[in-house]
């Protein structure tokens, strides 16, 4: 503590250096001392640098009591008004496609760029491996580490859950279960009535059949929001398609409860249990299997960029045998309105996926609007964004966001197959009957009265596209040659 504090009272350069190599090497001892290498300092260096985590500013006990700084109750929380601290208007850039060239376009149009895939694996694999070997006592390690449920005993939370780890008002039960019952519905149209048979030739019969995945496990993430809409997206199709084991991981609170909406969400499907872990760890314990963890044939379910490079670690790993459904990246939303849509809608649009993380992305285009149009989105976009809590999440999406000032519905829709959103709105006159010139998009949202986060209540209001996978993704085809 001496060398910290001489550090910290050091003023001129040369002092500095002297000081901070004297602390560096007591740092060193210590580290030497306790069987940890260099390797390990730099992979925490590392994911320091990608903020895996990040306590905050505020000193920590005895320091903060030095300095007279009082830690024992918390700040009281900001008013949702309040949350965004600075004046900065909240505005996506604008690009006129007239006026620009198509490379310049495509370049405005590109995904945020993710962090190293090198750096993300120097950290992930070390934690694949101590979960591989260590089984349960590894994966409760990474939850007190990570998530500070130092309370837990136990990685898994088994059925059938208490009731009083679903304590929720009766509104949110009542969403839920309306929820639920509509994605039921929606995917259990999808089932095949029978097989398909085709005589190709004389004497020659293919069919195709499908058979649920026996054990499949399902990633519902935590962290910064509470997402029952993942639990229910991914759970009720593998209810429907019949998967005799359903597993969930989603990472605890620090008082090591899950989310009661996550809860409850896992009792209505059927799940056999909750694996209390996030990242790296829950991919990989449901990836080998633990001894209170079930080993899955496939793990589903987005995720944050060391979920997915997890993912994608345990499906190349032929040892493992397990699938995944694909390598998530971050969210998106693609708007084309005209002059008849309402700007307080767009608005709303837009900020449905621009909240979900600093890495999302939101794209406007705008067919044939005048200034005035587009200062009314503009203005309702900035004030919403405001009265948000994620306001600053808003901020860091928002910078990477665009607006495309296109002529027609034409170009429109070109510029739109061509960037293949995860999710489109078509918030235009006779929206549809421009559904047929969409080609590649992830879901379609249709008309005004269609916003984004109507996918969790109507979800069979979704039209699929053209080349996209089916949402019902724990159903594999098998063909076969009689």
């Amino acid at each position: 503590m001496e060398e910290a504090e001489e550090l910290c009272d050091a003023k001129t350069p040369e002092e500095v250096a002297f000081e901070a190599a004297d602390l560096i090497y007591f740092a060193l001892t210590k580290a030497v001392g306790s069987g940890v290498s260099l390797a390990d300092i730099e992979a925490n260096l590392t994911a320091k640098s990608l903020k895996v985590k990040r306590r905050t500013g505020n000193a920590k006990g005895k320091w903060a009591e030095k300095e007279g700084i009082k830690t024992d109750a918390p700040a009281p929380a900001k008013p949702a008004s309040a949350v965004d601290s600075t004046n900065e208007k909240i505005v996506m850039q604008k690009i006129d496609s007239s006026q620009t060239s198509e490379a310049e376009l495509l370049e405005k149009l590109k995904r945020p760029s993710q962090k190293s895939p090198d750096a993300i694996l120097k950290i992930i694999h070390p934690i694949i491996e101590e979960v591989r070997k260590g089984g349960d006592k590894a994966v409760l390690s990474y939850t007190h580490k990570f998530e500070k449920a130092t309370s837990l005993t136990s990685p898994v939370l088994k059925a059938p859950f208490p009731k009083e780890l679903m304590d929720l008002s009766p509104e949110t039960i009542k969403a839920i279960d309306t929820s639920f019952e509509n994605i039921k519905r929606f995917h259990s149209a999808q089932a095949e009535e029978k097989p398909l048979r085709v005589e190709t030739m004389p004497g020659v019969v293919c069919s195709r059949f499908s058979r649920p995945i026996e054990r499949v496990g399902l990633y519902i993430p935590g962290g910064t929001a509470v997402l029952p809409s993942t639990a229910l997206m991914l759970g009720v199709p593998a209810m429907v398609a019949g998967c005799k084991k359903v597993v969930f991981a989603s990472p605890p609170r620090s008082d090591g409860r899950v989310t009661p909406e996550i809860v409850y969400v896992a009792h209505k499907v059927g799940a056999e249990s909750i694996v209390l872990a996030g990242g790296a760890q829950a991919v990989a314990a449901m990836a080998y299997g633990t001894e209170s963890v079930t080993k899955v044939d496939k793990i589903l379910g987005p995720g944050n960029q060391f979920v997915t490079a997890a993912k994608m670690h345990v499906s190349n790993d032929t040892n493992a045998g397990v699938g995944i459904d694909m390598p998530a990246g971050p969210s998106e939303v693609l708007v084309v309105a005209d002059k008849d849509a309402n700007p307080a809608f767009v608005a709303s649009d837009l900020l449905s996926q621009a909240e979900h993380g600093v890495d999302s992305q939101v794209i406007l285009l705008a067919i044939d609007l005048n200034e005035q149009q587009l200062q009314a989105i503009d203005d309702e976009v900035h004030n919403q964004a405001l009265a948000l809590p994620r306001v600053d999440i808003v901020r860091g999406s928002i910078k990477h966001s665009v607006t495309v000032l296109v002529k027609t519905l034409d170009e429109a829709m070109r510029i739109s197959n061509e960037y293949a959103p995860e999710h489109l709105i078509l918030q235009i006159k006779d929206a549809e009957k421009v559904v047929d010139k969409v080609m590649n998009a992830g879901s379609v949202f249709i008309g005004e009265w269609t916003p984004r986060v109507s996918v969790i209540i109507l979800p069979e209001s979704i039209t699929p596209c053209l080349r996209t996978v089916s949402p019902s993704s724990t159903l594999e085809s098998t063909w076969d040659l009689s």
